[in-house]
């Protein structure tokens, strides 16, 4: 074996171990478990609780600012809000790694929750292992689906759609 070769097996063992160590070799969260808490301030500091929100549908999107696929999907999410938002839906932006005020800025362009997650406690308990990541979360409080990497508005509409409990208002 050329000693390149060696050198980028070397390399690509190295960055997988490395994942599994920050990882703490957790599986990813799984649908069909409980959603772990979430209780964050706003940018605003009023502290939000997902439990608060039992009964309705929740997309939990974990998100920075640095993050091009993250911001990518910013319009697509916000749209999803903007249809769903008195039918039983809402949808919590989950901001890690980012400083406040990068956040700020991009929460002028963002119409539903933005969260601060400064110490990524939440981030952990949920088993964030890349951004962007939603968790779909049904009224009852069950992580029912999770998207990894850009979720689109009609992929989320749709799993919305699957979950909202009866007598939600029609569209």
């Amino acid at each position: 074996m050329r000693s390149g070769t060696k050198l980028a097996l070397l390399v690509l063992l190295a960055v997988v171990v490395g994942q599994v160590l920050v990882q703490g070799g957790q599986p990813a969260l799984q649908p069909g478990t409980a959603a772990p808490p979430l209780a964050l301030p706003g940018l605003d500091g009023q502290v939000v609780d997902l439990a608060a929100y039992r009964g309705k549908v929740v997309a939990v999107n974990f998100w920075a600012t640095w993050c091009g696929p993250c911001l990518q999907e910013l319009p697509e999410l916000a749209a999803t809000w903007e249809a769903n938002k008195d039918r039983c839906f809402e949808l919590l932006g989950v901001a890690e790694e980012s400083a406040r005020e990068d956040v700020a800025a991009m929460a002028r362009r963002i119409p539903y929750p933005v969260l601060i997650d400064g110490r990524a406690q939440v981030a952990s308990a949920w088993k964030v292992q890349a951004y962007p990541r939603t968790y779909l979360v049904d009224p009852a409080g069950q992580v029912r689906k999770v998207f990894e990497g850009a979720v689109g508005r009609a992929e989320l509409e749709g799993a919305v759609a699957q979950l909202r409990p009866d007598g939600c208002p029609p569209r």
